[in-house]
Parts: structure tokens; sequence; C-alpha cells
């Protein structure tokens, strides 16, 4: 199952990449202006449309129209392939976890103008990607969400890998959406003006819980923009991301410090403006993000 809007870049390539594994596709657009709907009705997929809310939101209204039968669930962006190496283990494997295993975790590595991201600490991220239908939802969240699964989960070693083809311009810009998104959880943290899902996690394993545990607990509570710098300083230094070269220093200095800053200066400038016009945060995140959020969804 993949989201799309304007995906004609990656939309063929990340059908082709699970021909081998996938019975269907269901590729659920958001008004794409762009060839990616003929593209992946002439991959094969079944191609459903609905307006754009959040990823959460968007991804669990497709889970709600699978199709009858569906019996497990990939999530895969458009701009992500399956390697052979994980196709294979989910040919050989998935068959053979039993009724209670209900979700199964592999890696994901991402490349950043052209080239793999090996160091920082940052990758592999390993993550909930298989699962059984009507067993798993994503995280109601703005940003960074996460499939919860009922059960128990199981591990594959293959992986995804994210090579996303746009130039850099559109990275910055569709970071700086994600950096509003980012603001509005981090707001309901402190306002609860929506329900808080989280895999947040310390008792178990996995690493997902774990990070999402460190970020709510210990990251947001130090002082922001220091963070910042302190995360970057982590990953770049301590971690060896330096050892990514020219475009692994961008990619950390732009997503492990810029991306990171830039969250706070956003949730600085909302929590003055609810100061200074003394007004609630829905209204300061309509106001200065630009983000109509239904309260209680």
């Amino acid at each position: 199952m993949i989201l799309t809007k304007n995906e004609e870049r990656h939309i063929t390539r990340a059908l082709a990449s699970v021909k081998e594994i996938a019975d269907r596709c269901l590729v659920v657009d958001s008004g794409s202006c762009d060839h990616t709907v003929s593209l992946a009705k002439q991959a094969g997929a079944d191609v459903l449309e609905n307006p754009w809310i959040n990823y959460a939101t968007q991804f669990n209204w497709a889970l709600d129209h699978l199709p009858k039968g569906t019996e497990w669930v990939l999530r895969l962006d458009a701009d992500e392939i399956v390697t052979p190496e994980l196709a294979r283990e989910i040919n050989d494997q998935l068959a053979s976890f039993g009724e209670a295993t209900t979700g199964v975790y592999v890696s994901r590595r991402m490349t950043f103008l052209g080239r793999a991201i090996r160091w920082g600490g940052v990758f592999p991220i390993r993550v909930l990607r298989l699962f059984r239908a009507g067993q798993g939802r994503c995280e109601n969240r703005w940003m960074d969400e996460h499939i919860q699964v009922t059960g128990t989960t199981a591990e594959l070693h293959g992986e995804i890998i994210d090579d996303n083809q746009n130039p850099l311009t559109w990275w910055v810009s569709k970071h700086n959406d994600y950096a509003n998104r980012e603001v509005v959880d981090l707001l309901n943290l402190e306002h609860g003006f929506m329900p808080h899902e989280t895999v947040a996690d310390l008792k178990g394993r996995q690493q997902a819980g774990v990070k999402r545990w460190l970020k709510e607990k210990v990251y947001a509570r130090l002082p922001g923009g220091f963070r910042a710098f302190v995360y970057f300083f982590y990953r770049y230094i301590v971690r060896l991301g330096f050892l990514d070269g020219k475009e692994g220093t961008a990619f950390h200095v732009l997503q492990g410090f810029w991306y990171r800053y830039l969250v706070d200066m956003k949730l600085h400038e909302t929590k003055t403006y609810m100061k200074t016009q003394n007004v609630d945060a829905l209204t300061a995140i309509r106001d200065v993000l630009q983000i109509d959020v239904k309260p209680h969804e």
C-alpha cells in the first residue's frame, strides 16, 4: 500500500520492487497533477483517491478500503524500494509465522544526494512495515507516524531503501512542512488537544519505541535550539557522521541540525503568538503554521 501525490519520478520503481511478493498493490492518491495515477495503473495497481489531511489519517483510511481477502499489508512510501533480499525473505518466511504474529520489523536505509548514508547512528532503522490486515493501525499523529499492532512481532533482516530522486529544493520544502507538523505534536504533548498515541516504550527492545521515548521524555525537555546542536554533535562527531563524505555532511547538517533547529524556532514562534495574542494552541497553529487541527479527531 502506497500513499501518493505527484510521485511520477518514483511510483513505477516502487511498484516494480514488490512485483514478486505482492498479490495486489493499492495506491491512494491525494490529488496528483502529474502522471502518478496513470503510471500506477499501468503498473497494475488499484488506485483510490482521497483528500489529504495528514499521513496517519490517509493511511488509516486506506486500511479501511483494502480489497477483501487481504491477509498481510506492506507499507511502502513511493520513493522507497524493497530490496531483492527482503523480497526473498518475505516469500520464504511470511507463511511460517504463526497466527499470534501480527507485525514484522524490517530495516530501512536511505540515500541522500545519491549517496548511501552509513554513519551518524541513524541507519539502518528498524521499522514495522509488514502487518496482518485488521491487526495494525497508524498512530494518530501529525509527524513521525508508526504502525501499532495488537499481537507479537517477528523480525526480517532485509531492507527497504529510501532513495528520493527529487532535487534538494524539494527536500527543503518538504522538511519545512514536516517541521510544522512536528510542532503540532510537540504542542499536543503540552496541551492535549487531541489523543496522544505513541510507540514510546523502554520495556520492549524495539528501536522505534526507545527512540520515541528518548524524543518525548528527554529531548523534548532540553532547551530549544541547544538540543538541536547537541543532537547534531552526537550524530556528526560522536557517531562519525563526517565519514559519510560531502553528501553525508549535507545530510547530517540539514536533517540533524537545520531541521531540528527549525522545529524549535517554529515552536518558539507559535508559543510566543499564543502569549502575545492570548489565544489557545489550536488557534496559534492555524494562524502561524497554517494547519487546521480538529480537536479530538
